[in-house]
């Protein structure tokens, strides 16, 4: 009898410790597969039309402590990343289902969260190394860097887009669970449709290259100052010896001098321009959202994209150019994609680029084809 209870003793403590095995080996592989937040929370069979609803109403302001988004459990933060997520992959041109592939890696990676740990050295919305030549910790940590340093990563994929959205992120990732990345596409594809619906429409501030090429533009002709005697004019600083000339008019001093302070900020297309130098990068400026903060305050309402600034105010001719007048550039100039405003003295301030800061520039960088005064 007592052989048999010793034989059941070690029997049980044989189960137990295979128990406590597989249980660990399953939590390994769990963390593993899920980025480094543990168990999963999948992203199939979710009431798309219900989620697209949450999401925007939060982007338009409203308070995420009562939403409830399926895979989504912190949507306060994880909504802003998929957002600057989205906006980077369109100021890159990259088509949307670049961007849910994005979405779904950043959603398996690290469920939308801009993580300071991972495994090894991994850090930030995809988990991206700096051993691994992705940047440096602080790049990887900007939402933006990682977007850009992801989607470039995608782009040189030969086939992605024949690809399914996970082989596609397995391409880029090299994870060792590869199968991972399906489980989010539903919700990923929702955020990506929900989001891009919230942009402005073909190129409200979407960079096309950086400074239009040197010559007249469609206006036939630019002022005679054309700010090349200031020479070369480092990014983000105000040319030596320029001042705010005397003449401006009241509210485009105004205007002019808000956006001056915005110098060194980067570039965010899609971004609204209220907190440039804050941590969101939606708070960031893009071209046009520039000019109506820079404007807004001063008192005077702009409309949001180059394509309807165009048509604020009233036209200028090149020889009649004052501080604070809109100068439109790249496209047609009806349909203009980039604007910036004259600071005098041949000079213009703008938000040129993805990658790029806010910055001054010579107007003989500029083919002008419009220029519009509202003040």
């Amino acid at each position: 009898m007592k052989g048999i209870v010793a034989l059941g003793a070690v029997v049980l403590f044989v189960l137990l410790i295979a128990g406590a095995a597989m249980t660990m080996a399953t939590t390994s592989q769990a963390a593993q597969s899920t980025g480094v937040l543990g168990n999963c929370l999948t992203g199939a069979g979710i009431d798309t039309t219900a989620v697209a609803a949450q999401v925007r109403s939060i982007l338009d302001g409203a308070s995420s402590k009562k939403a409830r988004v399926p895979g989504l459990d912190l949507p306060a933060e994880q909504i802003p990343n998929a957002q600057t997520i989205v906006a980077t992959g369109i100021s890159l041109d990259v088509p949307a289902r670049g961007q849910i592939v994005a979405l779904a890696t950043a959603m398996q990676e690290s469920r939308l969260r801009n993580l300071a740990y991972g495994d090894r050295d991994s850090l930030g919305l995809f988990q991206q190394r700096p051993s691994q030549g992705w940047g440096t910790a602080e790049q990887i940590r900007d939402p933006v860097h990682a977007s850009t340093a992801f989607y470039k990563a995608l782009l040189k994929v030969r086939g992605w887009q024949q690809m399914t959205i996970a082989q596609a992120a397995q391409a880029v990732q090299a994870s060792g669970f590869p199968g991972a990345y399906a489980q989010w596409e539903p919700l990923a594809s929702t955020l990506q449709k929900t989001i891009a619906a919230t942009f402005p429409h073909a190129g409200g501030g979407k960079p096309a290259n950086d400074a239009s090429s040197p010559g007249t533009g469609a206006s036939g002709c630019v002022p005679a100052k054309d700010g090349s005697s200031f020479g070369r004019i480092p990014e983000g600083q105000v040319p030596k010896d320029y001042t705010i000339p005397k003449d401006t008019a009241p509210k485009a001093r105004q205007a002019i001098d808000w956006a001056m302070h915005q110098l060194g900020t980067m570039y965010q297309w899609g971004g609204a321009c209220t907190n440039p130098r804050g941590p969101d990068p939606m708070g960031r400026c893009d071209c046009s959202s520039l000019m109506q903060q820079a404007y807004a305050h001063a008192g005077i309402i702009l409309t949001r994209t180059t394509y309807t600034q165009v048509n604020e105010g009233k036209p200028v001719s090149p020889k009649d150019l004052k501080p604070g007048d809109l100068i439109f550039a790249r496209g047609s100039a009806t349909r203009p994609e980039h604007v910036g405003m004259a600071l005098g003295q041949g000079l213009v301030i703008e938000a040129p680029r993805t990658g790029k800061p806010v910055r001054i520039t010579p107007l003989k960088d500029w083919s002008v084809l419009a220029i519009r005064r509202v003040v």
